[in-house]
């Protein structure tokens, strides 16, 4: 089989993996608070030929562009969000805690889906100042990251090894253990 079947193989397992974890989700976590996470990846890495993570382009706090292909080399934790979302905002202080502590070590892709009807870059903007986090903040304003990885609710964090691949993700809100757990998962070498 060629490496360009094989990816366009993994690409499609990727996407029923994600519907998958969406229908469950839906079905089995309706009025549940607690995240579906699911298993790490048996041998998620670049050399067993894994696809990368799907890459996007967001908006920085100027308004430049960054792409998610930018930030190989370090584990990735993306977190879906805006501030209209309750569950969102309850998951916020853990992670800028985290941020503070593990920032260094760890890339964190805050990623505010200013969709400019129901959120938009100026709201974003205003929660993130006015709780006082410091972790970095970025725009979809296109969707184009939410559609890559099949976002359908809010907050949805997946996180990413420093090699590109997807590990594992959580959807919904996470506590501050499960956040380490998911870390923990990437760090992994």
């Amino acid at each position: 089989m060629s490496n360009k079947a094989k990816t366009i193989l993994w690409i499609l397992a990727l996407a029923a993996f994600f519907a998958v974890a969406s229908v469950l989700y839906s079905l089995l976590g309706a009025g549940v608070e607690t995240p579906v996470v699911l298993p790490e990846q048996e041998e998620a890495s670049a050399e067993a030929n894994e696809p990368a993570a799907p890459d996007f382009t967001v908006l920085d706090e100027s308004g430049g562009e960054v792409k998610l292909s930018d930030m190989r080399g370090k584990p990735v934790v993306l977190n879906f969000w805006a501030s209209w979302c309750p569950p969102c905002k309850s998951e916020m202080p853990e992670f800028d805690k985290v941020y503070k502590e593990l920032g260094g070590e760890i890339t964190f892709m805050m990623i505010d889906l200013a969709d400019n009807q129901r959120e938009t870059i100026e709201t974003g903007k205003a929660y993130i100042e006015k709780q006082g986090y410091s972790f970095p903040v970025y725009y979809d304003t296109t969707g184009e990251a939410a559609d890559n990885y099949g976002v359908s609710l809010i907050p949805t964090t997946v996180f990413i090894n420093g090699d590109g691949v997807l590990v594992t993700l959580a959807q919904g809100a996470i506590d501050r253990d499960t956040l380490l757990k998911g870390i923990e998962m990437i760090r992994k070498d």
